[in-house]
């Protein structure tokens, strides 16, 4: 898949914690998750005007000193076989780069690292590793693969966090104390709460989303077997 870059944040100041960054956004994606809120990145990103690398790296070099990252998601990163290219353009400029991940090319993740073109990872977790994930996903995707890429995560020293999106229909809080218990002794889990706008499955926008204090009582049963546990936007809870 060819690299078409179609988002750009200048500054982010909530999707790398403790950085001040910009986030790309790459088209394409080999899940279907029902409840994603980036139709068009996923299934239409012909619909999307490209944005030029060239304009990204004008604003990041004007802006050099200001600038102390780069958040590149999607979609899934992984899928455009110039990510390792466009990786190089942010190292060159002495930036540090976020990967926001769904963790299906392991060996490319572990690759991206050994080489130091990525600092931080950020890999979905959509359910526990059996047949909930290939609902929560859309397709029958290699849980094998998966879990690779969370072993790697857990041994490896890069830092990173897992997340998962917590969706009625998908989610309950047996769900959550699995996926916690198949992650045992991660350093940073994070819950992020279903958002029922453009979903790619049009019927998930009837859905509401559970409330928050829903979600607080599953980071607190999480962090049982996690090192920090927090629900995207509230402080963590630290457990051990």
């Amino acid at each position: 898949m060819p690299l078409e870059i179609k988002g750009f944040i200048q500054t982010t100041l909530i999707d790398w914690p403790g950085k001040i960054a910009s986030e790309v956004f790459l088209a394409g994606c080999n899940l279907r998750c029902p409840y994603c809120h980036s139709r068009h990145l996923v299934v239409a990103p012909q619909t999307l005007e490209a944005i030029p690398l060239d304009a990204v790296l004008g604003y990041l070099k004007k802006n050099k000193g200001w600038i102390d990252g780069m958040v590149v998601s999607g979609g899934e990163p992984t899928l455009n076989k110039e990510l390792d290219t466009l990786l190089k353009e942010f190292k060159q400029l002495g930036l540090k780069v976020k990967l926001d991940t769904n963790g299906t090319q392991p060996h490319l993740l572990q690759e991206l690292a050994r080489a130091g073109l990525i600092h931080y990872v950020a890999m979905d977790i959509k359910a526990p590793l059996d047949e909930r994930y290939w609902r929560a996903s859309g397709v029958k995707c290699d849980l094998e693969a998966i879990g690779q890429s969370i072993d790697f995560l857990l041994k490896d020293e890069l830092d990173y966090e897992f997340r998962t999106t917590v969706c009625p229909t998908f989610s309950e809080k047996k769900d959550i104390l699995d996926i916690a218990r198949q992650i045992e002794g991660a350093k940073q889990y994070t819950l992020q709460n279903f958002r029922p706008v453009n979903c790619l499955d049009p019927q998930m926008e009837k859905v509401s989303p559970f409330p928050k204090e829903v979600l607080r009582e599953m980071a607190l049963e999480a962090g049982r077997f996690v090192r920090e546990v927090s629900v995207r936007g509230e402080a963590p809870s630290v457990y051990a």
